[in-house]
């Protein structure tokens, strides 16, 4: 089931059970934040180069927030992309 929502703050993401972003008690936004390294470890895993959508589902959050992230440090000089055929590639720079 996937994005399932699992007890305690958990989220299901295929196999896998991360935690969820906590949420601001007034507005119900998620307040959670990603690391770049979390980012990085998710290209790495997938053998230093990987698609938007397998990066967001290592991560556990939307293909939308991983693509802007992306974007963001690809504009930092720290990952790369390449686009093939339809997808968008992203490795580490360095």
């Amino acid at each position: 089931m996937v994005g399932a929502i699992a007890p305690l703050g958990l989220i299901r993401i295929g196999a896998k059970i991360r935690l969820m972003p906590d949420r601001d008690k007034e507005t119900g936004r998620y307040t959670g934040e990603y690391s770049d390294e979390d980012f990085l470890n998710a290209i790495t895993e997938q053998e230093g180069i990987a698609g938007t959508g397998e990066i967001a589902d290592r991560i556990g959050c939307a293909h939308d927030t991983a693509y802007k992230r992306l974007q963001q440090m690809e504009d930092h000089g720290i990952v790369s992309s390449k686009k093939v055929g339809n997808t968008l590639l992203w490795e580490e720079v360095g």
